[in-house]
């Protein structure tokens, strides 16, 4: 007898920085969610889609969960409660290689109050940075949290039981008909992809204190007239700061030049044509505490 077909939603939690972006993009197979050694890097639940012959598996990458300390980091958290009770399976992951800490434990108390309800399995991420035995260490410190479903260390670098997760997650899904078209990836608009690939292109290599304060609009994005081949994008960087504008606009412009060639590599793989970047950057005082701000950025 053939096992019935299964759809449904699955989503990732854990603090900031847990791999929980990192693993969405290996289950897919494809850049779906942005990741950047920063924490904090996820800002919008971001849907990506795992198309096999017995199911379709919708996982929906949340920022980190964590205790905020503004209206943004409040509306961070909010996505990821709303999210919590509309899926039909929640992993919670912790990296291999650091403790479990008070942020872990946070969560799984919140974690607990809909474990009831919707199955919670347990993810030791990042085991291609420890040995063995710390693996085996982590899966028991994890235990102890609370009451999984299913516990599985996986390595999303290295590929190590990707499979698996994704078998653990399909068992727990309802049975029915696929939810989304064969061959999409995400139900992300694109102008917003283009936007985080920016985001994403920022964050690295700029000073800790930055992360946060970076948001990126994308103005327009239309294909160049009399040109198949290429696309016009034009961007707007937003920092907090007049002296965070200088750190990202580098010494005579360089670190932005550099953002630029790194985004536009990534925009011309996503988009599949020949893209010309237009990026400005604009100071927005203190958008991480004003609704009217966040509002306009798309928050």
């Amino acid at each position: 007898m053939t096992e019935p077909y299964r759809s449904g939603f699955a989503c990732f939690v854990g603090r900031p920085n847990a791999g929980k972006s990192t693993l969405t993009n290996a289950l897919v197979g494809s850049k779906v969610a942005i990741t950047s050694s920063k924490p904090q890097t996820t800002r919008h639940a971001i849907r990506g889609i795992v198309h096999r012959e017995d199911a379709q598996l919708v996982i929906i990458d949340t920022p980190g969960l964590h205790r905020p300390r503004t209206l943004l980091g409040q509306r961070l958290n909010d996505i990821v409660h709303s999210t919590w009770s509309e899926v039909d399976v929640i992993g919670f992951c912790v990296p291999a290689d650091e403790k479990i800490g008070p942020g872990d434990r946070f969560i799984a108390a919140e974690l607990a109050k809909v474990a009831r309800r919707t199955p919670v399995i347990g993810v030791v991420t990042k085991t291609d940075l420890v040995p063995p035995d710390r693996i085996a260490k982590q899966l028991l410190a994890l235990q102890d949290l609370m009451d999984f479903a299913d516990l599985v260390p996986v390595s999303a670098q290295s590929g190590y039981q990707v499979g698996v997760v994704a078998d653990v997650l399909v068992a727990r899904l309802p049975e029915g008909p696929p939810l989304y078209p064969e061959g999409d990836l995400t139900d992300e608009p694109e102008q917003q992809l283009v936007a985080e690939l920016i985001r994403e292109a920022a964050l690295e290599g700029v000073r800790d204190e930055l992360p946060h304060s970076i948001a990126v609009t994308v103005e327009e994005m239309i294909p160049r007239e009399g040109r198949a081949d290429l696309v016009d994008v034009h961007a707007l960087l937003y920092v907090e700061r007049p002296s965070q504008k200088g750190i990202v606009l580098g010494h005579r412009g360089a670190r932005l030049k550099e953002v630029g060639a790194t985004a536009r590599r990534h925009i011309e793989a996503l988009l599949g044509t020949k893209v010309y970047l237009d990026l400005h950057v604009k100071v927005a005082k203190d958008w991480q505490r004003d609704p009217k701000q966040l509002r306009k950025l798309g928050f």
